[in-house]
């Protein structure tokens, strides 16, 4: 079977749109070759460091080695998600394909799904600033990288005169922190990888779902909200069983994100004094966003991940209010411990479940 999706002209749409010239992918000039050096300079450095001051600050000590910090291109960044999403997506879509009985899809519907996801990644592409991307790719020696769009960020340093030094750390810190996340937690990148697996799992072509999303949709327009505020389109068109796994996905991902701001706030607090105002200024760039990126960026569920930030710091500062760093430890010591979506929203639930933190014996 060829496959559903047409991997490389995903790979060329993305490319295209990553390089600047498409409607909403803003256009900057390519790199010297000394700025490229220095960015890697930093970052190999900045990647390091920020795992020292994540350590310190976390109490979470990685099981492996450090991480390997690299400096990327849009279009490359574009790429390593492609065959991430690849050797994700792949099984599922084609166990799909197979069960609507016609075989492998014709080349205008293949190089079709390609187009869209070349989009989408492309988009994308001029958005990130940095990824550790663990948790989609296995296998081979690219596992423990975090990956730094350079052109991003150097864009933003020179239109906000952000000092690279400052900002550059700022923005290791963050994606460090993930990484001491999954590769300390020993459970929580196996439980993570299932929650995924679980959604996919029931997935399956059924057309009247897509009816039952336009009536959703209906409804929540006429009682006045966004329906694509929570979800995205993948929650419009999800199932009741899917929406439980999403639901505990965006819980966790709340935590995770809440997380890596709070502690990218007190780990550099000594060494990154224009840290609030980098804060401030991505902030704006997400609210100033384009109506067609907006819209763009709710049909992909991105505005529901940019409210997990704010949901999860909530979170993490009412419980340290009520117990400390110790109480917070408690949701490292497994799956049952997590908190639900609605125990996000209402922190003393989950206080109440949990209790005090334990003590130790001696």
């Amino acid at each position: 079977m060829a496959g559903p999706v047409s991997w490389e002209t995903a790979e060329r749409v993305a490319t295209w749109f990553a390089s600047g010239r498409a409607p909403l992918g803003p256009s900057t000039p390519p790199l010297d070759a000394s700025t490229e050096n220095q960015l890697r300079d930093d970052f190999a450095e900045f990647t390091d460091r920020a795992e020292t001051l994540v350590v310190a600050e976390t109490g979470l000590v990685p099981a492996s080695g450090p991480p390997r910090g690299i400096v990327v291109d849009r279009a490359e960044w574009a790429k390593r998600n492609i065959a991430s999403f690849r050797r994700l997506l792949e099984p599922l879509l084609l166990r799909l394909e197979g069960s609507t009985g016609r075989g492998a899809l014709g080349g205008a519907a293949r190089t079709t799904a390609g187009a869209q996801l070349g989009f989408i990644l492309g988009w994308m592409s001029t958005r990130v600033l940095g990824q550790y991307d663990l948790l989609l790719t296995e296998g081979d020696d690219s596992g423990d990288v975090v990956a730094y769009v350079g052109p991003n960020i150097v864009a933003l340093e020179r239109r906000h005169r952000f000092d690279p030094r400052q900002f550059r750390l700022w923005i290791a810190l963050h994606e460090v922190t993930h990484r001491c996340q999954f590769v300390a937690v020993p459970w929580l990148r196996p439980y993570f990888l299932e929650q995924v697996d679980q959604a996919m799992s029931v997935i399956a072509p059924d057309p009247r779902r897509f009816v039952e999303a336009v009536r959703r949709a209906a409804d929540a327009v006429r009682g006045g909200h966004n329906p694509l505020e929570e979800a995205g389109l993948l929650g419009l068109v999800a199932p009741p069983e899917q929406l439980e796994v999403i639901s505990r996905i965006q819980a966790l991902m709340s935590l995770l994100e809440g997380h890596g701001d709070v502690t990218m706030s007190r780990a550099g607090a000594g060494e990154i004094p224009e840290a609030k105002r980098f804060a401030s200024v991505l902030s704006e760039r997400r609210a100033r966003a384009s109506f067609p990126a907006r819209v763009l960026q709710q049909l992909l569920g991105i505005e529901a991940k940019l409210k997990q930030y704010a949901m999860g710091e909530r979170f993490i500062a009412a419980v340290e209010a009520a117990g400390g760093p110790p109480l917070l430890a408690r949701v490292w010591e497994g799956p049952e411990m997590l908190p639900t979506m609605e125990e996000i929203r209402d922190p003393g639930r989950w206080i109440s479940r949990v209790g005090p933190p334990q003590l130790a014996t001696g």
